[in-house]
């Protein structure tokens, strides 16, 4: 009798569960992104969004609060309710900043459950054309000659821009100072207004000023040559041998959110990211779609937390910098 009532119990569990996946989204939900407005992982965010709301019946609210290499937004992500109402828009800036900011107030695989990935995009070196660099070579030589005189703009400590800079400074031996901002718009804008020599930066939002002659693409920093920038050669073929550095855009949520609702959010994107019409729209901006189920992007951010670790102690990378 002990046991059918215990079968009971845990057949009762799982239909209030399935009722749950099954109501949910009953009211707005909210998708924090824990950088500024305009840059990839807004742009990124609202895209899903809408079409979630399409999906699912319910606004998917875009909440962009950016500030301390995302660990604000961030944080307040960690401490909302599991319930699938918060749901966080992370980059490769947050594996990062588990070795970056080991004192940060929250641990990643700890405090949040994997949804879904989105997508990864190579980045492109620009220099402001006032810089005397035509070529990856030259800017080189001229940061050899010049050390600790150039600069380059980043969106802030710990965000694939920083880092991708002090991999090639490790890499290609130079000592370039790193001009760290609140977010990528302001970044990006100091870069074409001069006021920054240099700035590793999104194909998907910086080609078109490069295209436009407002800034010189150098190189980009993936395996091959970008789509959007086939003439642009890649850091590795241009000098800097073995370099690589992408940005990639996922969902995560807070820490106990229903797995029944995890589930259903991440086939409801996986339809969007596998779509044809959307890899089209999306390779047209230099973005590739990424489709994991939660385990494998829980095993994707495991590995990319390791990969970061020691590149950020073979760089020497830090914070403040």
């Amino acid at each position: 009798m002990r046991s059918l009532l215990k079968l009971l119990a845990i057949l009762s569990v799982c239909v209030v569960a399935t009722a749950s996946a099954q109501e949910y989204p009953n009211r707005p939900v909210k998708i924090i992104v824990p950088f500024a407005a305009g840059g990839p992982a807004d742009l990124y965010a609202r895209f899903l969004g809408q079409r979630l709301e399409t999906a699912l019946g319910q606004p998917f609210i875009v909440d962009d609060r950016p500030g301390a290499g995302s660990v604000i937004g961030t944080d307040a992500a960690a401490k909302s309710a599991p319930d699938g109402y918060t749901l966080l828009v992370m980059s490769n800036t947050q594996t990062v900043n588990e070795s970056l900011l080991p004192n940060k107030p929250y641990a990643l695989m700890r405090d949040f459950v994997p949804v879904a990935p989105i997508n990864y995009s190579d980045l492109v070196l620009v220099v402001h054309p006032a810089v005397p660099a035509k070529t990856l070579a030259e800017l080189i030589a001229l940061a050899k000659s010049k050390p600790g005189k150039l600069n380059y703009a980043s969106s802030g400590p710990g965000t694939p821009y920083h880092m991708a800079g002090e991999l090639f400074k490790a890499m290609a031996g130079v000592d370039i100072v790193h001009i760290p901002y609140k977010g990528s718009s302001q970044a990006r804008t100091d870069t074409l207004g001069g006021q920054v020599d240099m700035m590793f930066d999104a194909v998907t939002t910086m080609s078109e000023f490069a295209r436009a002659g407002k800034v010189r693409a150098l190189a980009t920093s993936g395996k091959v040559r970008s789509s959007v920038l086939p003439d642009v050669p890649t850091l590795s073929e241009a000098g800097v041998p073995g370099y690589e550095a992408v940005l990639w855009l996922g969902i995560i949520a807070p820490k106990n959110t229903p797995p029944e609702i995890v589930r259903r959010l991440n086939a409801e994107i996986v339809k969007i990211t596998a779509n044809p019409g959307v890899r089209e729209e999306w390779a047209k901006q230099g973005a590739v779609a990424m489709t994991m189920t939660p385990d494998e992007f829980a095993r994707y951010l495991g590995e990319d937390i390791a990969k970061w670790e020691r590149i950020v102690r073979i760089s020497g990378a830090k914070p403040d910098k």
